[in-house]
C-alpha cells in the first residue's frame, strides 16, 4: 500500500476512534493509580462519618464522603452544584416535582448496580433530614434510572439541602447490601460509588482507602489514600518532616510559621466555610446576665478578632459581623463590632455589673482550644469571667445538640448552601444546636422559606440577619482560615478546588509528584 493511501486509512481510523467518544483521550490514556498518599487529620475519625445517613450538622464527615461515596449532586470545582450520579434533573412548572435523570451502567464498589431503589433508599434513611422530609411528600421510582420527588408545596431551597452539604441526603448507598448487613454492618465495612474503596479502619489510627478504578468520573492518580488520627499538632508537624505523612491538617501559628522556613516543606491556607461565633446559650433565662441585650454587646466588643487571628491563623481569618458568609447566596455584609475594651466595660457597667460578673463556662468547639483560651483572657479583661471546659468532639456535639451545656459556646457555623441553610440549626426553635429562639424572626425565617420571588426573599434573608446582628443574638468572630503543610512529594493536595470548602477535595484530584 503506498504512503499517501496509508495517511488517508490512519486519519480515517483516528476519526471513528474520536467519534466513538474519544477512548484516546479518556481511559485509554490514563495511567493507572500508583503511590500512597497521606494525611493527618487534627481529630480522631468517627465510624458514624463512613455513612453518609449519619451526617447530622456537621461538614467533618464529607472527609470521607468525598472518597468513599457519590451523590445524585454535590459541590465540585466551579459548580456548587454539579450533575454527578444524575446526569440531569428538571423541575416541574408548579415547583413541586424534581425529575431526576441518573447514569446508567454504574455499579457499587461490591458489584451492586446502581439504581433509583438505592436513591430512595438512601433518601429514607438520612438521619439529618428531617426538613427535607418534611417537604418531601414522596419519592417515586419511574424507572431504574429514573427518580422523581413530590414535594408537598413549592421550596425554593430544596436543591440547596439536597443537592449541597447540609445533609447527606443525596449521596447514596447500596440498599441490597445495607439491608444485608445491616447499619452497624455497613459502618464497619462501607461500600460506596466514589472513587476510593473502603480497605481497612483501626480506630484511633488510621483510614486506608484504596483506588476504585471503574469511577465514573476519572480514575484517581493516588493509588492508596491514608488518614491518620493526630489530634497534637506538633505530632502532625513532626510527622510531616519526617516523610510519615504528605500533608498535615491544622497547624498553629508557631508551626506554620516554621513551615515557611523549611525549603523541603510548603504553606497552603484553606478554609472560608467555617465562622466562628459566640452563642450565648443562658441569654434566652431572664435571671441570667446574658438575657441584657448590652452585656452580650460587651461581650462582643471585649473580642480583639484581629489579634486572635493573627495569633491563631497568620492573620488569614476574616473578622466577621456575620455568621453567613458573604459569598452565600442572599448573605448581606456585617462589619464586626470593634475591639473596644472600654466601652464594654462601660455597657457593663450600664447593666448592673460594674464589677463584671462570674459568666460560668466557655466551651471551646473542639480541637480549637487555643482561641477559646484567647477569648477567656479578652473577656476576662473586661471583667467576664469564664472558666475554660474542654471537652472531646463526639462528647461536646451530644452535650450541645441535647442542650445541656450552660455558659457561652465559642462555636462553629460550617452549614453550607445559602443565608437561609445556614441558619437552619440557630435560628428556629427546632434547629439543632438553638437553645431559643425570637417568635418574630422565627415567623419571618418561615416565611422566607416559602417565597418564590427571589427578590422578596432576599429582602426577608436581609431583614433576618440584620436583626439577628443588632440583637447581638450572636458575636461573629471571623471566617476561619487556616494552615496546613504540604510534603514534598505532593503535586496536587485539592485544597480549595471547591471553593469554600476547606480540606483535600475531589480526591480523585490529589496526585503525588512523578518520580
Amino acid at each position: 500500500m503506498s504512503q499517501g493511501r496509508w495517511r488517508i486509512v490512519t486519519v480515517a481510523l483516528v476519526s471513528l476512534i474520536v467519534l466513538a467518544g474519544g477512548f484516546v483521550d479518556t481511559a485509554g490514556a490514563q495511567s493507572k493509580p500508583e503511590g500512597e498518599m497521606r494525611w493527618a487529620l487534627y481529630v480522631t475519625l468517627s465510624p458514624v462519618w463512613f455513612d453518609p445517613s449519619e451526617v447530622i450538622g456537621q461538614l467533618t464527615p464529607f472527609w470521607i464522603l468525598y472518597g468513599l461515596h457519590d451523590a445524585l449532586v454535590k459541590p465540585m470545582p466551579g459548580n456548587m452544584q454539579a450533575p454527578c450520579l444524575a446526569e440531569s434533573w428538571t423541575v416541574s412548572a408548579d415547583q413541586r416535582v424534581y425529575d431526576f435523570k441518573l447514569r446508567g451502567g454504574l455499579k457499587f464498589h461490591n458489584g451492586d448496580p446502581f439504581t433509583a431503589e438505592d436513591v430512595k433508599f438512601s433518601f429514607h434513611r438520612a438521619k439529618g433530614a428531617k426538613l427535607l422530609r418534611e417537604k418531601v411528600k414522596d419519592v417515586e421510582i419511574v424507572s431504574p434510572t429514573r427518580v422523581r420527588f413530590h414535594l408537598h408545596e413549592p421550596w425554593p431551597d430544596f436543591m440547596n439541602y439536597y443537592g449541597g452539604l447540609v445533609s447527606g441526603a443525596g449521596w447514596i448507598v447500596p440498599k441490597k447490601y445495607v439491608e444485608k448487613v445491616g447499619d452497624d454492618g455497613f459502618k464497619k465495612a462501607p461500600v460506596g460509588l466514589g472513587p476510593y474503596k473502603f480497605v481497612s479502619h483501626t480506630p484511633g489510627i488510621e483510614l486506608v482507602m484504596e483506588a476504585f478504578e471503574g469511577y465514573w468520573r476519572k480514575m484517581p492518580s493516588v493509588k492508596r489514600v491514608v488518614f491518620k488520627s493526630v489530634p497534637e499538632s506538633t505530632t502532625r508537624m513532626a510527622m510531616l518532616k519526617r516523610g510519615e505523612v504528605d500533608i498535615a491538617y491544622l497547624l498553629d501559628a508557631t508551626l506554620a510559621e516554621e513551615i515557611k522556613r523549611d525549603p523541603n516543606l510548603k504553606l497552603a491556607f484553606s478554609g472560608g466555610i467555617g465562622t466562628y461565633y459566640l452563642d450565648f446559650l443562658d441569654q434566652w433565662d431572664p435571671k441570667s446576665p446574658w438575657h441584657d441585650k448590652r452585656v452580650r454587646l460587651a461581650a462582643s466588643l471585649a473580642l480583639d478578632r484581629r489579634g486572635i487571628s493573627m495569633a491563631e491563623t497568620l492573620g488569614a481569618s476574616r473578622p466577621t459581623g456575620n455568621v453567613v458568609p458573604r459569598t452565600f447566596e442572599f448573605a448581606i455584609p456585617l462589619e464586626p463590632h470593634p475591639y473596644d475594651p472600654a466601652k464594654a466595660k462601660q455597657l457593663l457597667a450600664e447593666a448592673g455589673y460594674p464589677n463584671g460578673f462570674d459568666a460560668g463556662d466557655l466551651h471551646p468547639w473542639p480541637p480549637y482550644f487555643s482561641t477559646g483560651e484567647a477569648i477567656v483572657a479578652n473577656l476576662g479583661a473586661v471583667g467576664i469571667r469564664t472558666r475554660l471546659r474542654t471537652m472531646e468532639r463526639a462528647a461536646f456535639y451530644s452535650a450541645l445538640a441535647t442542650k445541656k451545656l450552660k455558659g457561652i459556646c465559642m462555636c462553629i457555623n460550617a452549614v453550607y448552601g445559602n443565608a437561609s441553610s445556614r441558619l437552619s440549626q440557630t435560628v428556629p426553635a427546632e434547629g439543632a444546636y438553638t437553645y431559643g429562639a425570637y417568635p418574630d424572626i422565627e415567623t419571618l425565617y418561615r416565611q422566607q422559606a416559602q417565597e418564590l420571588d427571589k427578590k422578596k426573599r432576599a429582602a426577608m434573608l436581609a431583614q433576618i440577619q440584620q436583626q439577628l446582628y443588632d440583637r447581638v443574638r450572636f458575636a461573629a468572630i471571623y471566617d476561619y482560615i487556616w494552615p496546613s503543610g504540604i510534603g514534598p512529594r505532593v503535586e496536587e493536595p485539592a485544597l480549595m478546588l471547591i471553593d469554600p470548602y476547606p480540606w483535600s477535595a475531589p480526591l480523585e484530584e490529589v496526585r503525588l509528584k512523578k518520580r
